[in-house]
């Protein structure tokens, strides 16, 4: 895959994640506003509704409680109706009579008929009306002796004529008004109309709720109530004769986000869950095709290696032979043994890399029969130690034993183990620099062994350390390998230790070697 073809597809699913992203953000914040937007319009349709029923509900009360405070003074049969009504409330807390008085002269006219439109109206009436009022102290006496004493038709609201129901709403408009508002209503009836109209509504969530006069709050408040809080819905109540009023209901919803969030936490819920869906599903598989660029070129770098691996000994070989045909080496003896015997080590070298790979292969699929038996780990580490002692001395370096293991027996497969830390001390003597010098460490911990193998090489970086037991992986500066080899023997050590039911691990820092560590049950 190209690079460019790579950066320009995972532009395009970045550019359709973040177009998806919007397109989700925007329907959810939609979605909040539409039921913030129900919500508010539910609730003020309560709070309109729960200011007719009370002010219903006091009218009712008042029509039942003085239907007989008017009276027929006069009345002319013909053309004329005097109606003076008197009302009197008595307040036996603030020692006062409440006296309001309303006359109406009603006159009614006949017109004669018009002669050019042959019509003529009957019964014109013509209203004329004075209103008067009055506050005056209660006697002691009198407000004993008026105790107890009121005494009311139970005529209701509904059995008055109909020109009588407007007079009388006249006079509730005007009379109502002078009483506290905590005599029109109280704390309880407000709360219960609250609840009700907004639970018909489907608004059930806690509510705080007050009446003011004005700026000011009244004694009707519920407990709670924050003078200072936002988002407060108003509505006035309680109107008077000249369709005015001073007393305002205010309610507010400590919980309303959480309300409007709980009614759809449904679609919410899903609407996230889809995003983070889709966000995984971006990083996967943006995740896979770095993998698998990465992967392509790891196998493009393997086969290039694995070449140049085998170009050597074929190159080796076929000069071998060309040497052999010369018709004066031909009759040498020992020249043809000779490079017989360099072309069975070549043979045996193109042999052995064919094996690893092939021992990988089946080792990923399960695939490689192991066989296990008693071991001394002490005997396998010199036996490894010996196949590499004479190249160390070769580059002026050393290999020292440090062996503080007492249980040194496990049960494993002794050449896969041999195998193992041949590769891990021929890594030391790649990797060095200079003449190797080599650490081998064992210790107990438990019940297991402990193998250290440290050098003094060039160490690697933490990025470098979380790969070098990735099967192919192979540390390289840019394009270019500072050191043969094929990324596969580090991969197969930790097979192999896994196989036998044990770890390895790697410490190391840049420049100041490595420290590879193996740790296997003993028996």
């Amino acid at each position: 895959m190209r690079k460019k073809i790579f950066v320009f597809l995972s532009l395009i699913m970045l550019v359709s994640i973040v177009g998806i992203i919007l397109i989700q953000t925007f329907w959810i914040n939609n979605a909040i506003e539409i039921s913030k937007n129900q919500f508010s319009s539910n609730a003020k349709s309560a709070l309109k509704d729960v200011a007719t029923n009370i002010e219903k509900r006091e009218f009712r009360d008042f029509i039942e409680e003085n239907r007989d405070f008017f009276s027929h003074t006069q009345q002319n049969p013909k053309n004329r109706d005097l109606r003076t009504y008197i009302f009197q409330k008595i307040d036996t807390i603030n020692n006062e009579i409440f006296t309001y008085k309303q006359s109406t002269l009603i006159d009614n006219y006949e017109v004669p008929k018009d002669s050019k439109t042959n019509t003529s109206i009957k019964n014109f009436k013509s209203y004329f009306s004075k209103k008067e009022k009055e506050i005056s102290s209660l006697d002691v006496n009198i407000k004993k002796d008026l105790r107890g004493k009121q005494n009311y038709k139970a005529t209701t609201y509904s059995e008055l004529p109909a020109f009588s129901k407007l007079e009388m709403e006249q006079v509730y408009k005007e009379v109502a008004p002078s009483k506290p508002i905590y005599q029109r209503i109280s704390k309880k009836e407000l709360k219960d109309n609250l609840q009700k109209e907004l639970k018909s509504r489907g608004i059930d969530t806690p509510f705080e709720y007050a009446v003011f006069a004005g700026e000011f709050p009244t004694k009707l408040r519920s407990k709670n109530f924050n003078d200072n809080k936002k988002d407060v819905l108003i509505t006035p109540i309680f109107y008077n004769d000249l369709g005015k009023t001073k007393y305002y209901l205010k309610v507010y919803f400590p919980d309303k986000k959480g309300y409007i969030f709980s009614n759809i936490k449904k679609p919410l819920f899903m609407a996230v869950t889809f995003i983070i869906l889709i966000i995984l599903v971006f990083i996967f598989a943006l995740y896979q095709m770095i993998k698998q660029k990465k992967i392509s070129e790891i196998k493009t770098d393997f086969i290039n290696n694995m070449t140049h691996e085998f170009k050597t000994p074929i190159a080796t070989i076929n000069l071998a032979l060309d040497a052999i045909k010369n018709p004066k080496i031909i009759t040498n003896k020992e020249q043809v043994l000779k490079y017989v015997n360099m072309i069975r080590d070549e043979n045996k070298r193109m042999h052995e890399q064919v094996e690893n790979v092939l021992r990988i292969s089946k080792l990923e699929k399960n695939q490689l029969e192991i066989s296990k038996e008693v071991v001394d780990i002490h005997d396998i580490l010199n036996n490894a130690i010996s196949h590499v002692e004479l190249i160390i001395k070769n580059k002026g370096g050393y290999i020292k034993k440090h062996y503080n293991a007492i249980l040194t027996e496990v049960l494993g497969n002794n050449l896969h183990l041999t195998n193992v830390f041949v590769n891990i001390l021929d890594n030391a003597i790649k990797y060095s620099k200079e003449a190797p010098k080599i650490d081998v460490f064992t210790q107990n911990h438990g019940n297991a062994i402990i193998v250290k193998i440290k050098d003094q090489g060039m160490g690697m970086t933490k990025a470098v350390q979380k790969q070098v037991f990735d099967k192919f992986y192979r540390e390289q500066k840019g394009n270019i390998h500072d050191v043969k080899g094929h990324g596969l023997g580090l991969s197969y050590v930790k097979k192999i230790i896994e196989n036998h039911n044990g770890t390895v691990s790697v410490e190391s820092e840049k420049d100041k070697g490595s420290t590879f560590i193996i740790k296997l049950p003993t028996i």
